[in-house]
């Protein structure tokens, strides 16, 4: 698992871990029951406290998408369907709010992004 720390952001380490591992299990990168590196060892591979990286993965596990085992470890969460969707819905209304932030911004007509969007949705992405 590769987790890229952006220093100088404006968004929290421990954010930045979270935001990366979800994406990672949202992707599939990650399968339910993998393991994840320990506290300890993702701190030592970032070269971050161990408090930061404990923060992230308790905010996981309250999501659902970690889970702790005594003495075992801590691992990716069983697939929750409705989690994933929730997500996925959640970072699909992030993206229209910008595209509607930017069509304003060139004084698109609502029409005419409708329009763009059903082009869009038709679409063959693989070209």
């Amino acid at each position: 698992m590769k987790i890229i720390i952006k220093n100088g952001s404006a968004v929290p380490i421990y954010e930045q871990i979270k935001n990366a591992i979800r994406d990672e299990v949202l992707k599939g990168n990650l399968k339910a029951g993998e393991k994840l590196p320990s506290v300890r060892n993702l701190a030592r591979e970032l070269s971050i406290s161990i408090l930061t990286v404990k923060k992230a993965y308790d905010e996981l596990e309250s999501e659902g998408f970690i889970e702790s085992r005594q003495g075992l470890g801590t691992f990716v969460g069983k697939e929750d369907p409705n989690l994933r969707l929730e997500e996925k819905q959640k970072k699909l209304e992030e993206a229209l709010i910008e595209a509607v932030r930017i069509s304003k911004d060139i004084e698109m007509k609502k029409n005419d992004l409708f329009e763009l969007l059903e082009y869009l949705y038709e679409g063959d992405f693989n070209d």
